[in-house]
């Protein structure tokens, strides 16, 4: 797989998981399994550009990034390990941020749909729809949810320009996103979000605890993320409040991960409108009074 020989992924932490915790054996079969191309153009929109944030970057110092069949197969069997201490608990703070029953969910970079089966899975009779940039990353969420017997829709777009409707959904998530774009970028995906929630509609942000990763550099460098520097620098609350957001607050989750929920204000009725008061007449008609 095409991995950048120089990366401190490559020099120190591959051979630790290769050594103790990864089939590296079994995830070459399983690329070899697929089809890429051909199954990724089940997904594929012909008419997406991509933006240069995104299609110019070695993601994880893979080379090509998102954007070929190595990253699905080895996302997974990756995060797992990377997400401590457990990454299910981890992404279970997604669904625990949310309030009450949403009938539409949209989980924005959605990846191989690790959150999403979750999301699917907690509110079963919501309509769920999974966006991501990488076709290929989509092929393995499709994937996942089959095996799982799960009905979810997968889409290939730009989270920070969905296509869809104004007020089209009751909650908008994303988990993992937000360190993998430049600030600019998130902070488009919270306007995103908030031009297609509902009055009163939620959105969660789970991904790096910004705090910790601010002060420990450590972490910053491993993973070979290229904005993780710049997100760390900034604040997913106050991109929040800047979108429109109110009542927002982040909870920290093992110290190293945050999320992060807001909800879209909904319109108070103007009481300084009067309003007509009816008034029933001998006939039993109700007519306007005033």
């Amino acid at each position: 797989m095409a991995v950048r020989r120089d990366t401190i992924w490559e020099r120190f932490l591959k051979p630790i998981f290769q050594l103790f915790l990864i089939d590296e054996d079994k995830l070459l079969q399983l690329y070899k399994s697929i089809d890429w191309e051909k199954e990724s153009d089940r997904f594929r929109q012909p008419n997406l550009t991509y933006p240069e944030y995104y299609s110019s970057q070695n993601f994880h110092g893979i080379q090509g990034g998102y954007l070929n069949g190595d990253a699905p197969v080895t996302y997974d069997p990756i995060t797992q390990y990377v997400l401590p201490p457990n990454e299910t608990w981890v992404r279970q703070g997604v669904i625990e941020a949310i309030e009450g029953q949403p009938r539409r969910i949209l989980d924005l970079g959605c990846g191989t749909g690790s959150t999403t089966l979750m999301l699917k899975q907690a509110f079963p009779e919501a309509e769920v729809i999974g966006i991501d940039l990488s076709p290929y990353m989509l092929i393995m969420a499709d994937r996942k949810a089959r095996q799982a017997g799960l009905e979810i829709q997968w889409l290939h777009s730009k989270a920070e320009d969905t296509k869809f409707l104004d007020t089209s959904f009751d909650v908008v998530t994303a988990s993992l996103l937000f360190h993998e774009t430049p600030p600019k970028v998130a902070r488009a995906i919270l306007r995103e979000a908030f031009r297609l929630l509902v009055p009163g509609g939620q959105v969660i942000i789970l991904d790096g605890n910004q705090k910790t990763l601010l002060h420990t550099d450590w972490l910053t460098e491993i993973f070979e993320e290229p904005y993780i520097k710049d997100y760390a620098a900034g604040s997913v609350d106050a991109w929040m409040g800047a979108a429109g957001f109110e009542a927002v607050r982040t909870q920290e989750i093992w110290w190293v991960h945050q999320v992060t929920r807001g909800m879209k204000p909904t319109p108070v009725e103007d009481s300084s409108i009067a309003t007509p008061q009816m008034e029933e007449t001998s006939d039993t008609i109700l007519v306007p009074v005033g």
